[in-house]
């Protein structure tokens, strides 16, 4: 059953406040970090939904903890992959949100080993005072409710830059099978607004320009916006559905065909990374402190971490 999770806003301003509010979460977190690949210590480059959890709480802990120095870049898990085949960024670390699609990108000849560490899943992030949004509070079906939404009142991810954009696709069509929605994925491809940077989809919603976004739970979580959740037929979080999830599929622009797939977060050091050492010790560091991975919203079950490849012995817990 899908159910409601409304939140009232904090009155005090984070530092991710003050980011925005300083022209933007990218601008904080992502534009600092435009020369990744010219600072000494470890240089990661990962998914734009752990750009919050990285930039605010696992890097500075790291920091502390190792002495040595944290530099992060945040984009969709396509455009990750994509600037490191390209020969665009050079990180030591990267970190996806699509296991297969990490895998299919960077074996063998940028990683040839990766640690899944962190699940997540799909939500329905909403402003209430918004007619959707009041419909998503209501016991109506989300997919009724977004059958009748207006054009751009919905915010989805690029699908061709991030796994969360065409896990939104995803969940129109998982919806269109089960309830006999004769061309709703196409319909609702041609209604909603897609919103290139992953790091600021709820931002509109936020400040009420748009009435809600597919995010993950951990993004709801951050950003304190109303959430409906989904039930575990639609979320992309639960294990047990990955065959439901994978009758799904999208084609990204570059020609690459992904399935549905569990929402799992794998993190590699490149082959030719500069200090191999340094991201060795941060993915170590990132599997050892489960605690601040679930601060940040995602889930950390007892499958975690798994190993792909054959990871150095420094990774493993």
């Amino acid at each position: 059953m899908d159910t409601h999770d409304g939140r009232g806003r904090s009155p005090s301003r984070s530092r991710r406040e003050l980011l925005a509010g300083a022209g933007g979460l990218t601008a904080g977190l992502v534009g600092t970090a435009g020369c990744l690949g010219s600072t000494d210590g470890v240089r990661v480059l990962a998914a734009g939904s752990l750009a919050i959890a990285l930039e605010e709480r696992i890097g500075p802990a790291f920091e502390a903890e190792s002495d040595v120095h944290y530099e992060g870049e945040y984009h969709g898990t396509n455009a990750v992959l994509r600037l490191v085949e390209d020969g665009t960024k050079y990180p030591d670390v990267v970190i996806g949100a699509d296991i297969e699609l990490l895998r299919d990108r960077l074996y063998p000849d940028h990683a040839d080993w990766d640690a899944s560490f962190a699940a997540n899943e799909v939500v329905i992030a909403y402003e209430p005072e918004t007619e959707l949004g009041a419909c998503l509070e209501t016991d109506r079906p989300w997919y009724e409710c977004f059958g009748d939404a207006d054009e751009g009142a919905i915010a989805i991810s690029d699908p061709d830059l991030d796994p969360l954009g065409y896990r939104a696709l995803l969940l129109f069509e998982l919806a269109e099978r089960e309830h006999g929605l004769d061309g709703f994925r196409d319909a609702m491809a041609d209604t909603v607004a897609y919103v290139p940077d992953e790091t600021q989809l709820l931002a509109d919603v936020e400040s009420g320009n748009r009435a809600c976004a597919v995010a993950y739970s951990n993004m709801a979580a951050e950003r304190e916006v109303a959430v409906r959740r989904l039930s575990d037929a639609y979320n992309f979080g639960a294990p047990a559905a990955a065959d439901r999830y994978a009758q799904a599929s999208y084609t990204t622009a570059d020609g690459h065909t992904v399935e549905g797939s569990p929402v799992v977060y794998n993190a590699t050091v490149r082959t030719d990374a500069d200090d191999p050492v340094a991201g060795r010790e941060f993915v170590a560091f990132l599997l050892e402190n489960d605690d601040l991975l679930t601060e940040s919203g995602l889930r950390v079950d007892d499958s975690l971490p798994r190993f792909h490849g054959d990871p150095p012995e420094a990774i493993k817990p």
